[in-house]
């Protein structure tokens, strides 16, 4: 006589109640984690919206965040409003930051009016404006923050990626790359033209601040041309708000 524990049956049984077990302690796991990724994010997005309007650690080669023990209290003293530009309204919002650009922009395609949020900080006596963005490299997702002046003027910028090529696309979150758009225009004759990463741009030092052109990395020419296009479709849009200001 075969035992029980032989049949198909007990086989099915046992498999579903594994899958349940396992799923379970999968679902406890994450809610109890949640928390901590959470805050987490809150961080970094608040690290990154700092760096890019020159408040960080930077040595002088590497960039450098405001450590995670610091940033809650810096990010209070430099970033004196938050606003959520929807069409023609403008709101002030304390949690702004947290904004999904990621979905705000899914919204966008499917017709609907998305969320811009605007971080407007001081620092030395100047005002900054920064923004976020989201675009596509040659992999997989990159984003970034603009620093501007109320000229549209770039003050400083933070890029990064989810996984663009080591040693290539992924230097975008480099030094060298990012300190150049410093200065970079991004209007052209009182116009919005953003700015281009431009391959064999004829100044590699990038001295030239009103070319809307930077100098590409050598051997990622996707991954720069993705920080182009995102440079130019997300920025366009704040163009109403700074003719407000003028």
């Amino acid at each position: 006589m075969s035992k029980k524990t032989d049949g198909n049956v007990y086989t099915l049984i046992f498999a579903i109640g594994m899958v349940l077990a396992v799923g379970a302690l999968l679902a406890f796991t994450a809610a109890s984690l949640r928390p901590a990724i959470d805050a987490n994010k809150r961080i970094e997005k608040q690290q990154n919206i700092l760096y890019a309007m020159g408040v960080n650690e930077n040595d002088e080669s590497s960039a450098i965040f405001v450590s995670k023990d610091k940033v809650a209290e810096e990010f209070s003293k430099y970033i004196k409003k938050q606003l959520v530009i929807q069409g023609e309204d403008v709101s002030e919002s304390n949690e702004a930051y947290l904004i999904d650009v990621k979905k705000q922009q899914t919204l966008a395609k499917e017709g609907k009016n998305r969320k811009y949020p605007l971080f407007i900080g001081e620092k030395d006596g100047k005002t900054f404006y920064i923004a976020p963005i989201r675009g596509k490299g040659l992999w997989d997702a990159i984003w970034g923050y603009i620093a501007m002046d109320k000229d549209m003027v770039v003050q400083g910028v933070f890029f990064d990626h989810k996984g663009e090529t080591p040693g290539l696309g992924a230097n975008i979150k480099q030094r060298f790359f990012m300190d150049d758009f410093a200065g970079e225009q991004l209007m052209h004759n009182g116009s919005f033209k953003g700015i281009t990463v431009a391959k064999g741009n004829a100044d590699p030092k990038n001295e030239i601040k009103d070319d809307n052109e930077v100098d590409a990395i050598a051997g990622a020419t996707i991954t720069g041309d993705g920080v182009s296009a995102m440079i130019k479709s997300e920025l366009a849009m704040y163009v109403p708000y700074f003719k407000t200001l003028k």
